[in-house]
């Protein structure tokens, strides 16, 4: 019992001696660049050398502004101007891979609630107690008159790359999710296949 006792004693004592030396040096970094580097803090302007801020190829900046969301608002009014104004990019090829990347976007992001052929109602996946989502009204309905004052049938491109930007009723903006390029081709595929 007393060796155990000693024993005890003994290690404690080397580790507080251990413990109370100078401070000054406070040893070896294996790897210093992972402790060192350089850190960019959400939201904050930052002095990183080669660092552009370009963002990751095929992701949409935080608050990036183009010349749509510089031109039109989240309002009613703005919405029926995008409908008379907008339409597809002069750039924008009206092809079957296009078409096919629209179909799949549209998979992702917009039959969960739109359904998967845009019939609206509760033909999507999400089902809600409330009612909200079953209000969804088909991309084919003739009634009138809808926010663009005419029925779904007849929305413009225009009318939806607004929805999808800004969000409309139960449905919110897209805008930080989807890409400009990604929303085209998602309209694209609801013009040529879920409105006809």
């Amino acid at each position: 019992m007393n060796k155990k006792l000693i024993f005890t004693f003994f290690v404690f004592s080397i580790l507080f001696i251990m413990g109370c030396k100078d401070n000054s040096h406070p040893g070896y970094e294996y790897m210093p660049n992972m402790y060192n580097s350089p850190s960019i803090e959400t939201y904050e302007e930052h002095v990183v050398d080669q660092y552009d801020g370009t963002p990751v190829k095929g992701t949409v900046a935080r608050g990036y502004k183009n010349l749509y969301t510089n031109k039109y608002t989240d309002t009613i009014t703005d919405y029926l101007l995008s409908g008379e104004n907008v339409t597809y990019p002069s750039d924008f090829e009206k092809n079957t891979k296009n078409l096919d990347d629209g179909k799949e976007l549209y998979s992702i992001f917009c039959a969960h609630c739109h359904g998967d052929k845009g019939e609206g109602g509760s033909s999507g996946k999400i089902k809600d107690a409330a009612g909200i989502y079953s209000e969804i009204p088909s991309y084919k309905d003739n009634i009138a008159p809808r926010r663009s004052g005419g029925p779904m049938s007849d929305l413009r491109e225009g009318h939806m790359f607004h929805a999808i930007t800004y969000g409309y009723n139960a449905m919110g903006p897209h805008a930080s999710l989807i890409s400009e390029e990604e929303r085209w081709k998602i309209i694209y595929y609801i013009k040529e296949e879920l409105q006809k």
